[in-house]
């Protein structure tokens, strides 16, 4: 068996994914997405009650199952309120700051299925007219969305389908640079999600034989804190999040390297496992980093609070600018393919 990461098609895939609105929720098209994905490829799944998709590959040992997860949530809003001006207020989903979504481009989604554009702007944008603007919170109470409809009043908006309770999606913007980054808004984590995709269909392809049975958990429901915790199964041995990297001042992550989680908010992960997924990349010659991400939770943090008696490890590529207008590295991305290639081949501690 020998790995190649496939670049472009990873790349094309992660675009197509990140361009499919899915805030935490809303996540039906994108999972209805992820399921004809797997049928194309051969690939035996089941659907939980809460949307999310296990995927399974039988391996050689079937007593002890391994477990890779990536979330295809994202952050979005829902609209709080319906203004008298007729544009909107809106409530968070995830964990973001307002300041950056200012500007952005976004999409009501209508509980009968219209899709009506907007953007996100603070209420007093206008600087004409506004002295101290740039001195007032970006909160709930500022923030507001000008829809591209012509409304002066909450029942002209009401008119056109809007209410209390739809989805609004943020523009990702997805470019691919010249020199190999990856910009976009969603890259958490659909860009691991593309990583896991693509590796179960290069093991069908190539009719690769695991040593373990391994399951692919695409869960949607991560950035709200209860994702991949549920109908895990009980074989399950280990179990691994793949998730972003977090950079910024005092990180050892960067866009380049996969990033490997010592700690995170909700405490330190499984240190065997943690440390055999350094030697995994030492041995392989894996670019990697090792860090601590202090306000940061995943799927597999979770699914120990959930109580799950898995050893539990959290690896991914490094995302630059979380939560905001994201941006990685096509080399962060091949060497977070890499250790999943050398993992799932690797024995079970």
């Amino acid at each position: 068996m020998s790995f190649t990461f496939q670049q472009q098609e990873t790349v094309s895939l992660l675009k197509q994914l990140v361009e499919i609105p899915s805030p935490s929720g809303y996540t039906k098209e994108i999972m209805d997405f992820m399921e004809q994905f797997l049928k194309e490829i051969n690939v035996d799944y089941k659907r939980t009650n809460k949307g999310a998709l296990i995927a399974t590959i039988k391996g050689d040992n079937d007593t002890k199952h391994r477990l890779l997860t990536a979330h295809t949530d994202t952050l979005g809003a829902m609209v709080k309120e319906v203004k008298s001006s007729g544009r909107l207020k809106l409530s968070m989903v995830g964990g973001f700051n307002w300041n950056a979504v200012e500007g952005e481009y976004c999409t009501i989604h209508t509980a009968e299925g219209k899709k009506i554009r907007g953007t996100i702007l603070m209420h007093q944008t206008t600087v004409h007219v506004y002295k101290n603007a740039t001195a007032l919170a970006r909160d709930e109470q500022n923030i507001e969305v000008r829809i591209d409809e012509k409304v002066t009043n909450a029942d002209q908006t009401r008119k056109l389908g809007i209410e209390v309770g739809d989805f609004v999606s943020f523009d990702p913007r997805f470019e691919q640079t010249d020199t190999c980054f990856i910009k976009s808004r969603h890259l958490d984590d659909k860009a691991s999600t593309a990583l896991l995709l693509q590796l179960m269909k290069a093991i069908k392809e190539n009719s690769w034989t695991l040593p373990y049975t391994t399951h692919f958990y695409i869960s949607n429901n991560e950035e709200i804190g209860f994702g991949g915790n549920s109908s895990i199964p009980e074989q399950t041995v280990e179990y691994i999040a793949v998730d972003m990297g977090a950079i910024g001042d005092g990180q050892a992550s960067d866009e380049y390297t996969v990033s490997i989680c010592a700690k995170d908010s909700s405490g330190p992960y499984h240190y065997e496992l943690t440390r055999n997924l350094v030697e995994l990349a030492k041995k392989e010659g894996i670019d990697y980093k090792l860090d601590i991400y202090p306000y940061y939770g995943s799927d597999a943090s979770a699914a120990i609070r959930a109580g799950f008696d898995v050893k539990h490890a959290l690896f991914g590529p490094g995302i630059e600018a979380s939560h905001a207008y994201e941006r990685t590295h096509v080399d962060s991305l091949e060497n977070t393919a890499k250790l999943l290639y050398s993992y799932i081949n690797s024995e079970i501690l």
